[in-house]
């Protein structure tokens, strides 16, 4: 799976890969970008992962648009709190050791509706799906 959470509205993208290579992860970060359309680089101004050779080609994405992409540095979870935070929810549904390749489309979905409906503290109880859609109300409106 590849999980993207993002940082201002804490909404959370959950996309099943065929596995985990450079190649799978950069044809789904391919179908967001064409989802999102030229405004790609307004919604995702920066990207942070780990150093995982799954994200070998990210910077690719710098290459073509103006969004920035950061690589943590290893073994240092820390630096993509938001991110670990989120697996976390993740594993309340599937558990460590779960096959991925055995989780449905509908599972998938399941819960990340769950984690984009979920109200949160740090966004004054509001969930991030509402914020998300008001921010992108805004950057589309401009």
């Amino acid at each position: 799976m590849l999980t993207i959470a993002e940082r201002k509205t804490r909404k959370f993208i959950v996309r099943k890969i065929a596995d985990k290579s450079a190649s799978a992860v950069m044809a789904e970060m391919d179908k967001l970008r064409e989802e999102c359309g030229e405004r790609f680089s307004a919604v995702f101004k920066t990207i942070t992962s780990d150093n995982g050779f799954e994200f070998a080609n990210l910077s690719d994405i710098e290459n073509e648009t103006d969004t920035t992409i950061y690589f943590t540095h290893p073994y240092s979870s820390f630096e993509k709190g938001t991110n670990e935070r989120h697996n976390g929810l993740i594993r309340r549904f599937l558990p460590k050791g779960t096959r991925m390749a055995d989780c449905s489309l509908d599972t998938i979905a399941f819960v990340e509706d769950w984690c984009n409906t979920l109200p949160r503290k740090i966004l004054g109880y509001r969930t991030p799906e509402e914020l998300f859609e008001n921010e992108l109300d805004r950057i589309y409106a401009a």
